[in-house]
């Protein structure tokens, strides 16, 4: 009888999925970005840019007239995403160069060949990430998460930012995730070596973009170079690779969740919206204003987190 009604409801359910499914892409497809900006002579660097959101940003930003920089730790597959960019316009200017966010020699071999090769750059876009993946440490020892997400950005972009000021106006564009309302920035065991989740680790990493990106706009005040975060939504990319769970629930949910395409379009915006030329400091989810939780808006906490990830990076940035 209970398998009956079981079966029954589910029957119901996907009928109306099914039926509505029209509906629902529409809602979850979300904010899209509706500048027609032309960004003819500028320079953009997008980390990530191999796969998911990150390409889809390439792809949207070098039609537009930029020349882009895909920074990919698999420069292969970096080439692969090159190669379809171009395919799909031809007049497309990207190119592949190599950067892997969990070694701090390639993040400084990376921005010194950057810097001797660009003469300015307009947009940096801090999109890589990992999520949810077994417990592991970067070269320099730091938890996947934390390293990759937050301190190998912050490096990167420390080692830039100089590049930026001169560029000016310049924006730089933090991707984070709403998951940041669930972290704690734990700095009595940031690498996660007392305990570990995967998913509070995600979290914390998420959280530490916030507070970045909030931090280094205060201090970049007055520079004409604007930093903002993001949630790009819930986003179908394999950015799930590392849990089989939430590749399945993903793929059973998939009516639900927003394409790639869909989840660039907050990067896009953020990277060439008019109207924010001069707001900095700020987070946004489907192109609109968002929702940042009281620990992403705390100035103490921020600063310690400047502090911390300058000690454990062995750099000098005030």
């Amino acid at each position: 009888m209970w398998l009956f009604i079981f079966l029954a409801g589910l029957a119901v359910v996907t009928l109306l999925v099914v039926l509505f499914a029209p509906h629902i892409r529409r809602y979850a497809a979300g904010g899209v970005c509706m500048s027609a900006a032309c960004l003819d002579g500028k320079i953009v660097l997008i980390t990530g840019a191999n796969t998911g959101i990150g390409k889809e940003t390439a792809l949207d930003l070098a039609t537009r007239g930029a020349r882009v920089v895909m920074a990919c730790r698999d420069v292969e597959k970096g080439e692969r995403a090159a190669a379809s960019i171009r395919a799909a316009s031809p007049e497309a200017q990207v190119e592949v160069r190599e950067l892997d966010l969990a070694d701090t020699s390639s993040i400084r071999s990376f921005a010194q060949q950057f810097l001797q090769d660009f003469p300015q750059l307009h947009v940096l876009i801090n999109n890589a990430g990992v999520m949810m993946c077994p417990y592991t440490k970067t070269i320099d020892g730091f938890e996947m998460h934390i390293g990759v997400n937050h301190l190998g950005h912050f490096l990167l972009t420390s080692l830039l930012v100089g590049l930026l000021k001169r560029s000016a106006p310049a924006r730089i564009v933090v991707v984070s995730s709403l998951a940041h309302n669930f972290g704690w920035i734990r700095f009595h065991d940031l690498h996660s070596q007392g305990s570990y989740n995967s998913g509070l680790a995600y979290c914390q990493s998420k959280l530490a973009n916030v507070l970045f990106a909030r931090e280094l706009a205060r201090r970049l005040k007055g520079s004409n170079v604007t930093v903002n975060s993001l949630h790009p939504g819930t986003v179908n990319s394999d950015l799930t690779r590392h849990s089989t769970l939430m590749m399945i629930m993903f793929s059973l949910l998939s009516v639900f969740l927003k394409t790639p395409r869909e989840g660039a379009q907050t990067s896009i915006y953020c990277a060439v919206a008019e109207e924010l030329h001069s707001i900095s400091g700020k987070h946004f989810s489907d192109c609109t204003p968002a929702f940042v939780a009281p620990q992403g808006r705390s100035e103490e906490t921020a600063r310690r987190l400047w502090d911390a990830s300058c000690e454990l990076l062995g750099i000098q940035w005030d």
